[in-house]
């Protein structure tokens, strides 16, 4: 059994147990707050190895990545 397939059987279990909307509404956020959590730290890995700096935000501030449109 994979990973994936062991999270959702988790997953399940977790969710047969909600009975309210605030409880969903809980559930949402810690889901939530778990995956913000994680992207945090990949940026915060990015950082501290020094692949994006001051610098390198600001310039992305500054792109234009738009589809350009033949008229």
């Amino acid at each position: 059994m994979s990973y994936s397939e062991i999270a959702q059987l988790e997953l399940l279990n977790a969710v047969s147990s909600i009975k309210t909307q605030s409880d969903l509404d809980e559930f949402k956020d810690l889901i939530a707050h778990f995956f913000a959590d994680k992207a945090q730290r990949a940026i915060d890995a990015l950082w501290d190895n020094n692949v994006i700096n001051d610098e390198v935000i600001k310039n992305w501030g500054e792109e234009h990545m738009r589809t350009p449109y033949k008229q």
